[in-house]
């Protein structure tokens, strides 16, 4: 039997149950096998980072983390929420109240501004108190990340750094339980991505959020609370 990795705290944020993930290899009969019955929990507050060589499948486990992507077996829960029979509507509304997302690339959208990027997430909040402190929020984390004076500006009049800053607030905008990070400072140069991890661990002091980050970079991970490393499909805590 697998060893069930266990982050102890008081509140359980996700739990992954049994997850097994496999894909097809074109032109062949044969499946590999990318995660391997694995569990894992994660409650609040936790800072956890995930490492492992390339196409160990750590993006694969975040997006089953984050609802992006069903596991092929196992079971998936949310704030005890079991997420396998949910339709598309309301997984939709899991990650958004639930749940912020941080990628390599920051995906802002050009014609807008920083702030308008940043207030976004709230067009289908449903909470109306969360939609009537959004401009107070935005302008607190704003201030964290160092961009107060930069609201007006567009993503192209922006360096990189400051780009992925703004992707930061906006995933926060919604006030996640859990944000879900997959190579975030993978794009930027070493001081912007110390600058990012140390935002990270910021906010994670401060608000008491729950981080599961995947990185290549041991700068990066030597920033989380625990490290755990995935390969052959399971995953292991770091020693």
């Amino acid at each position: 039997m697998r060893k069930k990795v266990f982050v102890k705290q008081n509140t359980m944020i996700i739990q992954l149950k049994n997850i097994s993930k496999h894909y097809e290899i074109p032109g062949s009969e044969t499946r590999r096998t990318i995660l391997d019955n694995l569990w894992m929990e994660i409650e609040k507050g936790q800072m956890v980072g995930i490492v492992g060589p390339s196409g160990s499948g750590k993006s694969t486990l975040l997006n089953i983390a984050g609802t992006l992507d069903k596991p092929d077996s196992g079971t998936v829960m949310i704030n005890g929420t079991d997420t396998q029979n949910l339709n598309d509507r309301q997984l939709s509304e899991i990650r958004n109240n639930h749940i912020g997302f941080v990628f390599q690339l920051h995906h802002l959208l050009p014609q807008l501004s920083l702030i308008e990027n940043v207030l976004l997430p709230l067009i289908p909040q449903k909470n109306k108190l969360l939609r009537e402190t959004a401009n107070e929020r935005a302008m607190d984390l704003l201030g964290m990340v160092g961009l107060k004076d930069k609201i007006t500006q567009k993503p192209g009049q922006m360096s990189v750094g400051e780009c992925q800053r703004t992707a930061l607030v906006r995933a926060l905008i919604n006030e996640p339980d859990i944000l879900l990070a997959d190579e975030p400072t993978g794009s930027l140069d070493q001081k912007s991505a110390d600058r990012l991890g140390e935002l990270l661990r910021e906010i994670n002091l401060q608000k008491q959020i729950s981080m599961i980050v995947v990185t290549h970079s041991e700068r990066l991970a030597k920033k989380m609370q625990l490290v755990y490393t995935l390969d052959d499909g399971d995953i292991t805590p770091r020693k």
